[in-house]
């Protein structure tokens, strides 16, 4: 029951302030409220930070399965994998465990774990069944950083592993690989880390690193070139062969050293920059960095003569070819009659010692100059005649002394030539036809008709002479005349029987006798070579057939 004396605006404020009230029931939904919004909370709180991965693609990677390691524990996740706006490749969105985050600095490195077969062997085949991996680096930087490019190798040293990092500049084009071994006198000190073409510059650059203690080696007179593993060359020096270790055969590298007569220098620091040669003898020449350049214009081929070829005086190498040609449609001097073939060349000092190099350029060209003047020239020489390789040859050639003129040839001064030696037969030979050519040659040939006519003249004078002597040396009465000279002395020594032994006429005849029975023997080898030869009191006794003679050649 109600109060009647209760008015009825007293009884509505009453109820409206019982239902103001707030029910128990509504605190349950209140504090699941609060716990899910500090689970919310905690759990955004406690999440590591998010980085972002480029790759060019994205094999192997799956989205909320592709862990993120650091030795071989796990500190991230993949969370997305997505093409680029521009599909040039892909991106990769990855959770980072918050005691991570330290980690992700600039010189960071991310890198993918598979099965890879390379020189060093097989690894990685522990993702053939849990499936590929990102290994994150950790690096030495206090600069953050959350978007980093995901390297398709592994590197080769940690960025606090104790070496030295160098610089390689080359034209050599892809002859580099990561990984590829860097070598001193065939012992393996380094590998090369990174690779890539300066598409301004036009340039191959590396980076090498060198393990420690072994970067003491590396001084600024090292010098590196690469390691093909076999080199064969044929020049004018002759032929060589070079092989290196298996390794280098198989997959290249680099290797290095000091050339020799050169002092070891002075130890460099981290990520100094070196020039990669081709070879061992290309990285000797890049030793020679102070030279006189010269140009020679030759009236003679220059057909193997090529660039790196040496400049010799006496055999003594003072030099290297620069260019063949060099600026070969520039225009002629005025003193050259003909058009000549410029070659550059250049003189350097430091080849004829240390105690040399106190000159200074300027000195040496005022020298060169005055050696123009005593007769100096160069000349094109054959070097090897299985290659036919040619190399320059200096010499003073005193009839030439004094008989120099400086002159430029754009903006280059003018080393002065002479003919080499094949140019100078060809000389000479090509002034014998020209006075050959030059002779009157039909009066000799008049002359040589008539001479052939009297000859033949004299020849059947002859053939008649010795048909009239071989008849009369064949006539019965010639042949019969030694039997009749022996029977006529047969008769005298029977008439001489009659005289006394002692008297003088007898001893007078004997003598006559015994004269002529020796004459007669010395006749006897005559008139054999007579009967033989008949034209032997002509011609001299020679055996074998008689000459005939022939009519000259039209």
């Amino acid at each position: 029951m109600t109060d009647d004396n209760t008015s009825p605006n007293e009884s509505s404020r009453a109820i409206r302030r019982r239902q103001t009230r707030l029910s128990p029931i509504w605190i349950v939904p209140l504090v699941a409220a609060l716990i899910g919004l500090w689970l919310v909370y905690d759990n955004v709180a406690g999440r590591g930070p998010q980085v972002t991965l480029v790759m060019e693609n994205a094999e192997g990677i799956e989205a909320g399965n592709t862990l993120i390691k650091s030795r071989n524990v796990e500190v991230g996740r993949v969370e997305d994998v997505r093409l680029s706006d521009d599909l040039g490749h892909t991106v990769i969105t990855a959770r980072m465990d918050p005691e991570a985050e330290p980690m992700l600095v600039e010189d960071s490195q991310f890198w993918v774990v598979k099965p890879r077969i390379d020189r060093e062997g097989i690894s990685g085949l522990g993702t053939v069944l849990s499936g590929a991996y990102i290994q994150i680096q950790p690096g030495n930087s206090d600069v953050p950083r959350r978007r980093f490019d995901v390297r398709n190798q592994p590197p080769v040293a940690s960025q606090d592993a104790e070496g030295l990092r160098l610089n390689l500049d080359s034209q050599l084009g892809n002859s580099l690989r990561v990984g590829d071994p860097v070598t001193y006198q065939g012992f393996t000190v380094g590998r090369v880390e990174e690779t890539e073409f300066d598409a301004q510059a036009r340039k191959m650059r590396h980076q090498l690193f060198i393990e420690s203690p072994y970067d003491v080696l590396v001084t600024t007179s090292t010098r590196f070139w690469g390691a093909s593993g076999f080199d064969l060359r044929l020049d004018s020096e002759g032929v060589r062969v070079n092989v290196d270790s298996l390794e280098s055969l198989l997959g290249g590298g680099v290797t290095f050293g000091v050339p020799e007569d050169i002092p070891m220098g002075d130890p460099v620091g981290a990520n100094t920059t070196f020039t990669l040669y081709a070879d061992e003898e290309s990285a000797r020449q890049g030793t020679f960095n102070r030279y006189l350049e010269y140009v020679l214009l030759v009236d003679d081929s220059v057909r193997g003569l090529s660039h790196g070829a040496s400049v010799e005086y006496r055999g003594v190498r003072v030099g290297t070819v620069d260019s063949v040609p060099w600026n070969f449609t520039a225009p002629q001097p005025d003193s050259r009659s003909s058009f000549t073939i410029p070659v550059l060349i250049r003189i350097e000092p430091q080849r004829l010692g240390e105690d040399e190099q106190g000159r200074t350029l300027e000195e040496w060209d005022q020298q060169m100059k005055q050696m123009f003047d005593l007769g100096l020239r160069a000349s094109l020489k054959s070097g090897n005649l299985l290659t036919g390789a040619r190399y320059v040859d200096l010499n003073f050639q005193r009839d030439l002394e004094g008989d120099y003129t400086p002159e430029r040839f754009e903006g280059v001064t003018i080393f002065p030539t002479s003919s080499s030696g094949f140019a100078q037969i060809e000389q000479q030979v090509s002034d014998l036809l020209s006075k050959l050519n030059a002779l009157d040659v039909e009066p000799v040939l008049n002359r040589l008709d008539s001479n052939l006519a009297a000859s033949e003249a004299t020849l059947g004078e002859v053939r008649q002479t010795t048909s009239a002597l071989r008849e009369l040396l064949e006539a019965p009465e010639t042949q019969e005349l030694p039997g009749n000279v022996n029977q006529t002395l047969e008769d005298m020594r029977r008439t001489l029987d009659g005289f006394s032994p002692e008297s003088a006429a007898y001893q007078d005849i004997t003598t006559t006798l015994e004269r002529l029975d020796k004459l007669l023997r010395d006749l006897q080898p005559t008139v054999r070579t007579l009967r033989e030869q008949p034209n032997a009191l002509i011609f001299d006794h020679r055996e074998g057939e008689d000459p005939e003679p022939q009519a000259p050649r039209q």
